[in-house]
């Protein structure tokens, strides 16, 4: 049977689904998507291009290379290398260093590892090409992704910097939030630096909701469904379900805005409609609506392939299905963000291209509020539909983002995704995948650490919680206590460390206040009550951490989550050689808070919480002294800035923050977070690009 089993290059693919033809409903042929002029949409009786999406550069070294795309079939490829005082180097990218995954009859997952003889050098430009050998003759990524390319360039190029001087991070992806997307203005900022590739971030730290796996526009699900077809992803047979298989899944009424009625009329199946199908309203925070959450596997790297690369867009020709009036008026709005999505997707792809990106979940990419509380997992664990549908998107994370990161870590997990059977309908075997998804779910080594100048810890804060046992319906801590002595023992005798918490672990007092009386109230899930103060345990030890005599001298902590950006700067009360600590929130990419909330709850928290108020003293973190930085464009007072964007900072050789920015979707020029004390000097009318950056490092140098 086929599987998901590595296969040689060019072997003809067996398939039981031909562009969509057949076992699936038949999608009428009508373009509702405007496209990019550079991106031709083949008809769908043409072949398939070679590459889908990628190449996504992950994480290098200069004794090793990752990268990550996706092929129509099994690619034979030759990494080549050019830079400086060198000759090229071109490597034959077979064996080890290929590792090809099958996850439909036109799709090829390609985990490119490349361990180098002979290191490459640092602080230098080096390109890069991946040459495609077909018909006894190679082709270059000018040739099958020009799009890739910037003005004048042949090839993509990255930059190995010796030191981490300078990252771009970010959070909260939402292709159908009505926003211009935080990925490409980082591809305009790289654009900026190509004359000045000392400039150049030295990484992208994605730190949460690359997707949104339970809040997906219906234009989108009916793409993802094009697709499906398109590629001949593989389905699978459901259980816990009115519907028994994907195929079932997609045909369905209810398939778009409805897939809560999917669940059998049990009253056993109450909650878990709630938790996962029922739009949980949140009037305090936000509106999530899951009434389109992924279910399949397929579902899923389908949406993978269309929020990372434009390619997939030009291969299908969806239409939108039969709505009755809301949902049709829904459709429309969400289609016309898409649009806008869509339109920017060339140059997101391309700053992936050119930038090594690390990632780490938050509860988006899997389900929202995942593994909030024990009774949740308890829940969401204990029946078979909704198990498959966190496993689902936890397998297409460890694909698509966990292996980049740490690809040692998954070596066994390959393994066990590449025996998959796959049945003559092009079907996954259930009990096969119902064991990975149990070995996924007890997968511990999702957190990572790259031996970087500050060293860089990326930790897991969804899959290794603090459960409260007398409480279970209480939010979980973050991390629990072996998780947090595991980090305390990385941290021993560093002199620098940057630490990514998706969420901040010094937060917004007052939100975190509203989200503690929701708690006690009996209704976390109200509110998204998830910080790090929220569980007494987690909270301690984490701040004894920061405490603790062999602490590195100096923290920055990258977080997202929240849909706001803000910078704090800690210290530990009375203690004058203690550690400094950063605290720098960036989100969304492309998501933000409601405004005219977010502007009260500003306010709010600035009186209520002023350096002078006794509700200071309340809080668990009262020994530490948090002074929030400013954003320097924000309106008189205002401590959140509120925009869709990428963050960046700039450290000095001791790894202390020089500069902390926000590059704004829009287009608008940075926001920089100052001290008051600068706040006067920062008021001057705004440069521009990489001039601001210079000014502002030598101004804090």
């Amino acid at each position: 049977m086929p599987g998901f089993a590595a296969g040689a290059p060019g072997a003809a693919p067996t398939m039981n689904r031909t562009n969509g033809s057949e076992g699936a409903p038949r999608a009428a042929r009508i373009d509702t998507f405007a496209m990019p002029t550079d991106l031709p949409r083949p008809p769908d009786t043409c072949a398939l291009p070679p590459v889908l999406a990628g190449p996504l550069l992950r994480r290098l070294t200069p004794q090793r290379l990752v990268l990550w795309l996706v092929g129509s079939r099994p690619l034979r490829l030759s990494l080549q290398l050019v830079f400086a005082g060198s000759q090229p180097r071109l490597i034959a990218l077979d064996g080890a260093r290929c590792r090809r995954l099958r996850i439909g009859a036109h799709a090829w997952l390609h985990l490119l590892d490349v361990a180098l003889d002979e290191p490459l050098p640092t602080d230098t430009p080096i390109e890069y090409d991946l040459l495609l050998e077909e018909d006894g003759r190679q082709r270059g990524i000018a040739d099958w992704a020009p799009h890739l390319l910037y003005e004048g360039a042949k090839r993509p190029d990255f930059l190995l910097k010796s030191r981490l001087d300078n990252l771009l991070h970010g959070s909260c992806r939402k292709p159908h939030f009505p926003s211009a997307d935080g990925l490409a203005r980082a591809d305009a900022l790289l654009a900026g630096l190509r004359e000045r590739p000392q400039a150049r971030p030295a990484l992208l730290m994605l730190s949460g909701d690359q997707i949104y796996a339970d809040d997906v526009a219906g234009p989108m699900l009916v793409a993802i469904h094009a697709l499906i077809r398109r590629l001949g992803l593989y389905g699978e047979a459901l259980e816990g379900a009115l519907v028994a298989d994907s195929d079932a899944l997609y045909a369905h009424p209810a398939t778009y805005y409805r897939r809560e009625d999917l669940l059998p009329a049990f009253t056993s199946n109450a909650a878990l409609r709630e938790r996962f199908f029922g739009g949980v309203e949140k009037p305090i925070f936000t509106s999530a609506s899951a009434h389109n959450h992924l279910i399949t596997l397929g579902e899923v790297l389908a949406m993978y392939l269309l929020v990372w690369s434009p390619v997939p867009w030009t291969l299908i020709r969806p239409q939108p299905p039969a709505l009755e009036a809301p949902c049709g008026e829904r459709y429309a709005e969400e289609q016309a963000a898409l649009d806008e999505f869509r339109a920017q997707l060339p140059q997101a792809a391309r700053a992936l291209a050119h930038l090594p990106s690390l990632m780490i979940f938050d509860d988006h990419d899997i389900t929202d509020d995942w593994n909030l509380s024990a009774h949740w997992e308890e829940t969401a664990y204990g029946h078979p539909f909704s198990r498959r549908i966190v496993g689902n998107a936890l397998l297409a994370y460890a694909l698509c983002q966990g292996w980049g990161n740490d690809p040692d870590a998954f070596a066994g997990l390959l393994g066990q995704v590449e025996a998959l059977p796959v049945d003559a309908d092009n079907r996954l075997d259930g009990r096969a995948q119902d064991r990975l998804i149990g070995e996924l779910l007890r997968f511990r080594n999702w957190h990572y650490r790259l031996p970087t100048t500050p060293a860089l810890i990326v930790l897991d804060t969804r899959t290794r919680r603090w459960r409260s046992e007398s409480h279970p319906s209480r939010p979980s801590g973050l991390m629990d206590w072996e998780a947090l002595c595991e980090l305390q023992q990385e941290l021993l005798d560093e002199q620098a460390a940057v630490i990514v918490s998706p969420a901040p672990i010094f937060g917004v007092k007052l939100i975190e206040a509203v989200q503690r009386l929701f708690t006690l109230a009996g209704h976390a899930l109200l509110v998204d009550a998830e910080n790090w103060m929220a569980h007494r345990g987690a909270a301690q030890v984490i701040l004894n951490i920061f405490r603790h005599s062999r602490s590195p001298a100096s923290y920055l902590i990258l977080s997202g989550d929240v849909h706001y950006s803000f910078a704090y700067d800690v210290q530990i009360r009375h203690r004058e050689r203690g550690p400094r600590i950063w605290q720098v929130t960036s989100s969304g990419i492309k998501n933000q808070f409601p405004a005219c909330l977010l502007e009260s709850f500003d306010r709010l928290n600035r009186w209520l919480y002023a350096p002078w108020s006794p509700l200071n003293w309340l809080t668990k973190r009262r020994r530490m002294e948090v002074v929030p930085r400013i954003p320097h464009r924000g309106r008189r007072g205002e401590r959140l800035w509120n925009g869709a964007g990428i963050g960046q900072v700039l450290l000095d050789a001791l790894g202390r923050p020089t500069a902390i920015l926000q590059h704004n979707a829009d287009g608008s020029a940075p926001t920089r977070f100052v001290r008051p004390a600068e706040l006067r000097r920062a008021a001057a009318p705004a440069e521009t690009g990489e001039a601001e950056l210079a000014r502002l490092r030598r101004g804090t140098e």
